[in-house]
């Protein structure tokens, strides 16, 4: 794909940070180190997820010494996905890239992903191809997840829970971040047009701190995902899936009405003492209660839509 534009992007590199005392300093000069090797313009926005150690202090002091670091402080822990979505609006560049604290990411990769963007990519996404950490409790589960969320989503990515990406900032500005749905950033932007591509990543062994992410993570995402499908295929027309499982029951409710009826007349069983005349009554009131929240769906979307002013296109490029 061809460059877009001739002129260098300005870069804004983007750290949510929770108790990573240990790390901070250490990673602010190895990102430090590898953009002095590059020609790019660049801000480092630290996002302190309301840390309880040391992390801030340390945080405002490198602040304070370095014009191209900004911080900005939660009043408590809010979550990973929110600490990416005030660094994507504290952050002023023409991409965004995001990496964790903690080492584990490689601040020598930033230039691979920039220069994919140049390229005219949307979004590039890490693959930690040669990944350290446990197998059983990181390894499988994430691979297991990947799969399920390619099959489900149809964005094909080895590794959607690798931290490093870098996105076109007005594609990343167009996605609402809420819940935990951090992960699924590239899908969101998929849904918007955007153009994907993955980039093997070096990954590096945790040295110091402790993971924030355990096994449980796993059932997060799943639970995620079914929430990700919905807003992904029904999100303009819920009434499709609420109305068409209500048309559903009622079509069911019909054969079994049909067969309470020819029971009755060619077997001559009672009506009344028939468990299929309940159950045919029990689908018709649930088939009429999903055509309704269907019907319920769309006016709240309509209504969410219009207030917020949204387009249901989006525009790549006007001449």
């Amino acid at each position: 794909m061809k460059s877009r534009t001739a002129k260098k992007p300005y870069l804004s590199i983007v750290l949510p940070v929770f108790n990573e005392a240990e790390n901070i300093e250490p990673q602010y000069k190895h990102i430090v180190d590898a953009m002095k090797k590059t020609s790019y313009s660049y801000e480092i926005v630290f996002v302190d997820d309301g840390s309880t150690d040391n992390s801030f202090k340390l945080l405002e002091l490198i602040a304070a010494n370095d014009r191209h670091v900004h911080v900005v402080q939660f009043r408590r822990n809010f979550g990973q996905t929110a600490a990416m979505a005030a660094g994507i609006d504290y952050a002023k560049g023409d991409i965004i890239i995001f990496m964790d604290a903690d080492l584990q990411n490689d601040a020598s990769d930033i230039p691979l992903l920039v220069q994919k963007i140049e390229e005219g990519y949307d979004v590039v996404s890490g693959w930690r191809k040669n990944r350290h950490d446990k197998l059983l409790s990181r390894k499988i589960p994430s691979r297991i997840a990947n799969w399920l969320i390619a099959k489900i989503t149809g964005v094909h990515l080895h590794d959607l829970g690798c931290s490093l990406k870098a996105y076109r900032g007005e594609i990343i500005r167009q996605v609402n971040l809420y819940g935990e749905m951090h992960r699924f950033i590239p899908v969101h932007a998929s849904w918007i047009g955007a153009s994907i591509v993955e980039v093997p990543v070096q990954h590096h062994p945790r040295k110091f701190g402790k993971s924030k992410y355990g096994i449980q993570r796993t059932f997060k995402v799943l639970l995620d995902l079914a929430t990700v499908k919905f807003m992904g295929s029904y999100s303009t027309k819920p009434n499709y899936i609420f109305g068409g499982i209500g048309l559903l029951l009622l079509v069911l409710s019909g054969i079994s009405g049909i067969i309470v009826i020819a029971m009755k007349l060619l077997l001559h069983h009672s009506m009344i003492r028939n468990p299929l005349l309940l159950f045919t009554v029990m689908l018709i009131i649930l088939g009429i209660m999903f055509i309704l929240l269907g019907i319920l769906a769309e006016i709240m979307i309509r209504i969410y839509h219009e207030s917020q002013k949204l387009p249901p296109y989006r525009v790549k490029k006007y001449i």
